[in-house]
């Protein structure tokens, strides 16, 4: 027994050294769980598209990661993430399939290679106080989502990415995002391209995020009409004002496509902070640019109340009533995350209740 703890100490020791090496700078496991149970309804112009009220448990982006650093010494580091979502509710989800990406960082900003959240993308997370999630969230009416386009078309985490983020400068960070073009073809040359520049500063935030979409395809159920457009660009405005207890955020978009109307949208929230308690409404319209031939071109309404309790920086429960109403040729729903009850068909209200958890670590 002796000898084979003796074998075991001196093993143990001539590995120490490179564990050591690897773990010398900081390395951190990180994560975040949150699920809601819903209430959910479907009301259409058809028997088709009416579903009846259904009860569901849904993830809203849970995921787990790992990221770490090396001082590689000048001011100079090198950095990685490993992000992957997980769904507590159910298993049918692709390994690291979040961001995700390695790069160098010092004083002139940061250089990453891999997938990520584009810039457009990121400067709305400082404005939504769902986080781009639940049923009333960001892309339920933002981001380019429409009657033809995929919901929330411009809500990317594109890959095969090169960024670059600037340091801030005054309170002013610029964002700058390549998506290679390794889909290129004799015909078409699929690029997307994504820039920010941000002022945050005390209780002031303003930002406006640009995309450029080219040779993209446009067109998604329940549109029967599809195409690949030489260009799609989407530009957005947004900011938030803090004054005491209360937070108000607002954002407006216009997305041109070509041979199609411009289509617009426009967000405002308010946020009532109140000890533990917080107090949401957001609204979001959306109308136009998605039908090249019908008279009647979509148009959206997307109300949202919320109620937050946080029990701590780390956990909090989340009350919601979420409504859309399309008018004949609209396609809102509710999120992304979690999504539609059943696809987005042409003129259908949707309504719910969630209640749910959410824990980071």
């Amino acid at each position: 027994m002796n000898k084979k703890l003796i074998a075991l100490a001196v093993a143990g020791a001539c590995v120490a050294p490179a564990a050591m090496a690897q773990t010398a700078n900081p390395v951190t496991l990180y994560g975040r769980v949150h699920v809601t149970f819903e209430s959910v309804e479907q009301t259409g112009p058809t028997a088709a598209t009416t579903l009846v009220r259904r009860n569901r448990v849904s993830d809203q982006a849970s995921l787990l990661g790992v990221r770490g650093t090396e001082d590689l010494g000048g001011g100079l580091k090198a950095f990685f993430q490993l992000e992957t979502r997980f769904k507590p509710d159910q298993n049918d989800t692709t390994f690291a399939d979040r961001n995700s990406g390695v790069g160098l960082q010092g004083a002139w900003g940061s250089l990453l290679l891999g997938r990520w959240d584009t810039p457009y993308k990121v400067v709305t997370t400082a404005i939504d106080p769902f986080g781009d999630v639940t049923l009333g969230g960001w892309t339920a009416g933002m981001s380019g989502s429409g009657v033809r386009s995929v919901q929330g078309q411009f809500d990317r985490r594109d890959q095969n990415v090169v960024q670059y983020w600037s340091p801030s400068w005054a309170g002013i960070a610029v964002r700058l995002s390549y998506s290679a073009n390794e889909g290129r073809t004799a015909t078409v040359n699929p690029r997307s391209n994504s820039a920010s520049i941000s002022y945050t500063g005390g209780p002031v935030y303003i930002a406006y995020g640009y995309h450029e979409l080219k040779d993209a395809t446009f067109g998604a159920a329940p549109s029967t009409v599809t195409a690949v457009l030489p260009k799609q660009i989407s530009g957005q405005l947004v900011g938030s004002f803090t004054f005491g207890p209360v937070k108000l955020g607002a954002g407006y978009e216009k997305t041109k496509r070509d041979t199609l109307k411009d289509h617009k949208a426009f967000l405002g929230n308010i946020v009532w902070t109140l000890g533990n308690h917080q107090f949401i409404y957001q609204y979001t319209k959306a109308e136009d640019g998605e039908l090249p031939t019908v008279a009647t071109q979509p148009e959206c309404k997307v109300n949202a109340l919320g109620y937050q309790y946080n029990f701590s920086r780390r956990t909090f429960f989340l009350g919601q009533y979420t409504k859309v109403d399309n008018n004949s040729t609209g396609t809102c729903n509710f999120s992304v995350t979690p999504g539609s009850i059943a696809g987005n068909s042409v003129g259908v209200d949707s309504k719910g209740i969630s209640l749910g958890l959410r824990h980071v670590f």
